[in-house]
């Protein structure tokens, strides 16, 4: 369980003395007024509140050992992070060691980029997430997501609503706080539900067989949770994590693939992927801003890779249409291409041909992968409609 420290995230997962709870706490806080979290570039973390973005900043990594002293390392990878280093040996009386995790969303000041929270919980509907992990038969620990939620779209400090927590699996002796109180049918398949407070709700829904891997509506756990006093409708989503608790070892334990979004594809919203790169179109760090250029990037499904192609020609996101930069008269080779307000210019107009194409009337040029890149990150812009696979999209 968690406590959500800033970069303690987490508390004591089991069940301990009231007294033994609150001196905790207060020791948790103590750290964090001497260290406070901070994005770091580094491609390996093993400061105990270390943290790097990933993504073009739309999630952040973070060691977060916060329950002890011992050693702990995590690679961070571009959709997730492995555990190289762990050498725990917490007792099962006492907490776990961190919770080394992946996260959308703000975590004690440090927020991600276009990630649409904190968001409140009745205008949640559409948010989703999904994860694959990768779990070793040695240590104790357990895999979870961790989700939270505040009376107000606060962004920093501990949140005092509820702590949701989703175990996958787990291995050993802990158990969530609080006490088991139901088994419910959610997503297709089996959960204990256990529910407890330690100055905020927890409320842990532990999947009866584990799994490695997840995708979901995340209103299916929190309206189980709303119907159980543990949420308000009326309470802010404030982050999505997925990460670990270890106990004992915590080596191996891994993220491969994580993914968030506020809005899901809705309203007819499709992904445009490039025949040749296998990626899709992106707005850059999921941001609306006028002006935010698009590339390449990996498909994962959130609302910066989701596209409407509109009746009157225009091509959105973000409730903003792409257009070609440099206004009305933009016509050259190489002029790339981005968001900005809907006012019906003729660099904001697009035909999709039967081969693949999508073409700018205004100026007679196609859609591309600059360079034919292939790679995360390629500019978008308009070139000679020459039939390159660089220039073809499935939408879809």
């Amino acid at each position: 369980m968690p406590t959500q420290p800033r970069n303690p995230s987490r508390a004591p997962t089991v069940l301990r003395t009231w007294a033994a709870l609150l001196s905790l706490l207060a020791a948790t806080f103590g750290v964090f007024l001497a260290v406070a979290p901070a994005a770091e570039a580094a491609t390996t973390l093993c400061e105990p509140y270390a943290s790097a973005a990933v993504q073009q900043g739309r999630y952040v990594v973070q060691n977060n050992r916060w329950g002890a002293s011992t050693r702990q390392c995590v690679e961070v990878r571009d959709r997730g992070f492995a555990v190289t280093a762990a050498d725990h040996n917490n007792p099962t009386n006492n907490v776990p060691a961190g919770y080394p995790s992946i996260y959308a969303g703000c975590h004690y000041g440090n927020c991600t980029t276009g990630s649409g929270l904190p968001l409140r919980v009745s205008d949640a509907a559409g948010a989703r997430s999904s994860v694959a992990m990768t779990r070793p038969a040695s240590g104790e620990w357990n895999a979870s997501y961790d989700l939270w939620f505040d009376p107000t779209p606060r962004t920093d400090g501990q949140n005092t609503g509820a702590e949701l927590m989703l175990w996958l699996d787990h291995r050993g002796r802990p158990q969530p706080i609080g006490s088991k109180v139901a088994t419910a049918q959610i997503e297709g398949a089996s959960w204990d539900v256990w529910v407890g407070n330690i100055g905020w709700n927890v409320i842990s829904y532990v999947r009866t067989a584990g799994t490695g891997s997840l995708d979901f509506a995340v209103r299916s756990f929190t309206d189980d949770a709303v119907a159980r006093g543990q949420i308000q409708r009326s309470w802010y989503l404030t982050s999505v994590q997925a990460g670990f608790e270890p106990w004992v070892g915590g080596a191996g334990l891994a993220v491969g693939d994580f993914s968030f979004t506020a809005n899901g594809a809705v309203g007819g919203a499709k992904a445009v992927v490039g025949r040749q790169s296998k990626r899709c179109l992106d707005v850059s760090g999921g941001s609306s801003a006028n002006g935010t250029p698009v590339i390449l990037w990996d498909c994962w499904g959130g609302a910066p890779q989701q596209w409407t192609l509109a009746s009157d020609g225009t091509v959105r996101a973000f409730g903003k249409c792409l257009e070609v930069a440099g206004g009305a008269g933009a016509r050259d080779n190489g002029s790339g291409v981005g968001l900005w307000d809907c006012w019906g210019g003729a660099n904001q107009k697009w035909t999709l041909g039967s081969d693949g194409t999508l073409r700018n009337p205004n100026s007679g040029r196609c859609l591309e992968a600059a360079g034919q890149g292939t790679a995360n990150g390629t500019r978008i812009q308009i070139w000679d409609c020459w039939g390159g696979e660089n220039m073809k999209w499935d939408v879809g």
